[in-house]
């Protein structure tokens, strides 16, 4: 478990990134930050391995401060996927993925091994092991940046906006890859998106984020969007309009569910209405 309490973040040009911010992050749960640029989600991640060091507050995994603990090994011990990947260009993908457990004292040879069982993991062929970033698709960057981030096999994995720069259709690929993965390794992931539709996607717990980090709703996607905690959050979901707003529309065929301009959106099979 990650607790924030009562947590603050001020840079030196006097931007209040986070003012006063706490929340309880569950174990083995995905909880996604989502709001606007300038809504804090990225210092909040940041500050979970200590990458931004906060203002105020405390920070505690599994009731332990963080200010306590060398940011190092805190760092080594927590997976971290960023949008770039942040792959090492020099290096094949088998030494990206190694590259953590290496610094832990892991023997090379081990953990190039646990890197080829890793790449089967995020979906990559292992004759990608033996390339170098550049020679790599985005989207098969991304999966190795992913591989890299579980190859210390950390109780949690931080995800800042991972795919945020690919085209739709991997990023829809990476998506449910991202759900599967949970399913089979039970992490503790924290995921920061600006996508509400990614962030009811991927979330079990989801945090929707006003400016400073300052929290306008936190709820499973079922209850915000049943009952929206306020105007900003109902027009941040998007509750009257796109894929939210669906209404039945009657066809030769039967009826089908279409959004707020018209486009079906999927059909209603038998049992499902009255």
């Amino acid at each position: 478990m990650i607790e924030f309490r009562s947590v603050s973040k001020s840079f030196p040009d006097g931007t209040v990134a986070v003012d006063d911010f706490s929340l309880v992050i569950p174990s083995r749960k995905t909880t996604v930050l989502v709001g606007s640029s300038g809504s804090g989600k990225t210092t909040l991640l940041r500050m979970i391995n200590r990458m931004v060091e906060p203002s105020a507050g405390a920070i505690e995994i599994d009731g332990e401060s963080i200010l306590e603990r060398n940011p190092v090994p805190l760092r080594r011990s927590i997976g971290y996927v960023m949008q770039n990947s942040g792959l090492l260009p020099h290096l094949r993908v088998i030494d990206n993925v190694a590259t953590v457990p290496v610094l832990n004292g892991v023997p090379r040879k081990v953990a190039r091994a646990q890197a080829l069982e890793l790449l089967d993991t995020v979906g990559l062929d292992r004759a990608v092991a033996n390339r170098y970033p550049n020679q790599l698709s985005g989207g098969q960057q991304q999966r190795v940046g992913v591989a890299r981030g579980l190859a210390a096999n950390p109780n949690i994995l931080l995800m800042d906006e991972p795919f945020g720069a690919v085209d739709p259709i991997v990023r829809a690929e990476l998506q449910q890859e991202t759900i599967r993965l949970q399913r089979d390794l039970d992490k503790t992931i924290v995921f920061v998106t600006h996508d509400i539709d990614e962030a009811f996607l991927l979330g079990d717990q989801v945090v929707i984020l006003e400016q400073g980090a300052r929290i306008a709703q936190i709820g499973s996607p079922t209850e915000i969007t049943e009952n929206p905690a306020n105007d900003f959050v109902a027009t941040f979901i998007g509750v009257e309009q796109g894929k939210r707003a669906l209404s039945i529309k009657k066809t030769p065929r039967g009826s089908v569910l279409v959004d707020s301009q018209g486009r079906a959106q999927g059909v209603l099979v038998d049992g499902a209405h009255t």
